[in-house]
């Protein structure tokens, strides 16, 4: 099977330059960036993940900034390289700063390196967290 090519504006069908149009106007951005691009080999998903991630980053009870700061947790726990070097500068756009980066480097490798010996051990949960 051949790797997908990414969907440029300028080639996309209508659907998918209604949520590129989106995306542009959200972000305040000239152009969408390869991930969407590269979705945009599916519409529907395309849609779908730009309707949900729109939602779920959105100002609530947790602030852009933090959403973003466990964004970038979550992505370095999972290895995307992609996904790090995105919401790492989209976290700097929201305010962190080198000094939290380093923070949550640090809590992100100390929460794996806990997580993974509880689970090597299997201990038990105390009665105390409920």
């Amino acid at each position: 099977m051949s790797r997908p090519k990414p969907i440029e504006y300028a080639e996309a069908a209508p659907q998918v330059r209604a949520v590129f149009d989106d995306i542009k106007h959200s972000r305040k951005v000239d152009d969408v960036n390869n991930f969407w691009k590269y979705l945009a080999n599916d519409p529907a998903l395309l849609k779908r993940t730009w309707r949900s991630v729109k939602d779920v980053m959105a100002e609530g009870a947790l602030s852009p900034l933090v959403k973003e700061l466990l964004y970038v947790a979550v992505s370095v726990t999972n290895g995307c390289e992609y996904c790090i070097a995105s919401h790492t500068a989209s976290a700097r756009k929201a305010g962190m700063t080198d000094a939290m980066f380093g923070e949550l480097m640090a809590v992100v490798g100390m929460a794996n390196q806990t997580n993974r010996l509880a689970s090597g051990y299997r201990v038990p949960i105390d009665q105390a967290f409920g």
